[in-house]
Order: C-alpha cells, then structure tokens, then sequence
C-alpha cells in the first residue's frame, strides 16, 4: 500500500503574508509547532497516519519573523515516530531561539540515560506521548508507561505533554493526582466543545491545573469544534481555563496545522483570537512569555 493510501496528504499551511493586528510582546513564544521535513532529507516513518507537505524550519522562521514572535518550542510530530533529528537540527541552528519536546521510546533498554542528557543539552524539555494520533487505539491509557518515563526524566526537571482527549477520561484528575512530573495537555485538553466544560474529564484537567500539577496549551481551537473563526464554542473552555490556573497557560500556534479537515486557519488570525479572549495585557504577557519560560527553561529575552 503507497503512502498516499494509507496516510492522506494533509493540506498545506496558509502562505497569505499578513501580520496580527494584536502586537506580541517582547519575547513571546510560540509553544506549540511542528517542523517537517525536507521528507527528502527526514522521511517520514512508515506507520503515520497522514502525510504532511513539507512544513520546514526555514518556512517556520518566516512564519516567526512575519507574526513578531522571538521563541519558540517544536514539538515532535507523530509523523516522525521516535525519530527526533528533524526537530534536534531545528534546536541546533539556534539554542537560543527553540526549546524542544521529543518522543523516545517507553522501553529504557531503547534510550539510555546518556542519551536523555544529550537531548537535554540540545535543549528538549519535555516528552511527548501522544494517545490519539496512533494506528492501535484499543490499548487505552498506558499509565504505568506513562509514569516510568516521568521517573526517568525527573531528574533534569522535564515535563510530560500529552496528547489525549480528557472527555475520555472521567477519573484524570484521581490518576495523575500523584503524578512524578508536571503534565502539559495540549489543545485545551483536546475535549469536542460538544461536550462543554461540565465534562468529568475538563473539570479534572482543572482539578489538575489548580493544584499545580497539570499545565494547558492554548492551541488548536480549531480541532476541537464545529465552526471556523471565531470558534465561538471554545470561548467557555478560554474562560474556564483561565480562573482555574492562569499561571499554567501557555498559547501556541499549532503551525503547520496539519491534519485540518475544514477552513485552513492563519495564524495571525489565532493570535488575534488570543487577543480578543484575553484582553488583559499582563495575563496575555504571563501566557505569552512568562509561562513559557518558566516551563521550557528560556532564559531572559534580550532584543
């Protein structure tokens, strides 16, 4: 079976040149986008679930410079596997500018605790495991996984993002109460707005945020209901998130957007959403640059 056959190509990213009409502050951070490709020069692995056009880091930096956004973190795609060089030669053209969250193996005999280390040192902070964009999803929540991989990157002071829906999970708040490492839960939780901020799942994530041991990115409103912009059924979610913890949010822009079904988003149009659903400029600051450094380890931004 060819590729196209079994992981559709996912429309490309918007090229439309426009700035936002909300400015970012001086050392904001982008803390959710994906680099992919050259596929020439890092193919993709076999077992993907959609293929993306090429979304490179040379594309990604002109998306950076047009929006006025200084930092940012990249985040390994699923298209990738545990197959981390892509996002580590992003890291390397510039420390300074990215942080990174990998995807190792959940075997320890497959990663050593050298090889953490040298990820720490290219600069990753985190570990993605993603419970939804997966070929077998019948295994459910891998917990005891989950937690033997936050044992073994405690030490240097990482996070575990996960991508999963919480509506799935009534009892999130009662497994990860106890957790070794913070959690980061990408896409609001990545609840349908469907099912409202009343979910047991959404109400746990907010336990979780409110008791410090859960953060949540503010990415990809898009995915998670049924309109285009300005996804009006995802400002309960905004809100809710907020009063729970605003300390614990960070935004990203989910470019290059892969696997969009419907309308294609611009990206200055999801800062601007940000903009208009958090109007404080202080909160939007501690969202935008505050956080991240916290979180990632940025060190302080000098223009």
């Amino acid at each position: 079976m060819s590729p196209s056959d079994s992981a559709p190509l996912c429309q490309a990213p918007s090229i439309e040149l426009r700035s936002p009409l909300t400015k970012f502050p001086a050392g904001a951070v982008d803390c959710h986008a994906h680099v992919c490709g050259p596929a020439t020069q890092f193919p993709y692995a076999q077992e993907r679930i959609y293929t993306p056009p090429d979304a490179t880091l040379e594309n990604y930096q002109a998306l950076l410079k047009m929006l006025g956004i200084n930092r940012a973190v990249l985040v390994q795609p699923s298209v990738y596997g545990t197959d981390n060089r892509a996002m580590l030669a992003a890291l390397k053209s510039n420390p300074h500018q990215f942080r990174g969250v990998a995807v190792i193996s959940s075997d320890p005999k497959e990663v050593s605790d050298q090889e953490l280390s040298d990820l720490h040192a290219a600069g990753v902070r985190g570990l993605r495991c993603n419970i939804v964009d997966i070929a077998d999803k019948s295994a459910g929540l891998p917990i005891e996984q989950l937690r033997n991989l936050a044992k073994r990157i405690q030490p240097f002071g990482w996070h575990l993002e996960l991508l999963m829906h919480v509506n799935e999970h009534p009892d999130l708040a009662k497994t990860f109460e106890d957790f070794p490492v913070d959690l980061v839960f990408g896409h609001f939780g990545y609840a349908h707005a469907k099912h409202g901020v009343v979910d047991k799942g959404f109400q746990g994530l907010l336990d979780l945020m409110k008791h410090q041991h859960a953060w949540v990115k503010m990415t990809g409103p898009y995915r998670i209901c049924d309109g285009d912009l300005p996804y009006v059924d995802m400002r309960p979610f905004n809100d809710a998130v907020i009063e729970a913890n605003p300390n614990r949010l960070i935004w990203g822009s989910d470019w290059p957007h892969v696997m969009v079904k419907k309308q294609m988003p611009h990206d200055a149009d999801l800062y601007d959403l940000l903009g208009e659903w958090v109007q404080d400029e202080s909160l939007r600051n501690a969202i935008l640059v505050n956080n991240p450094c916290i979180l990632y380890d940025f060190p302080a931004f000098k223009s």
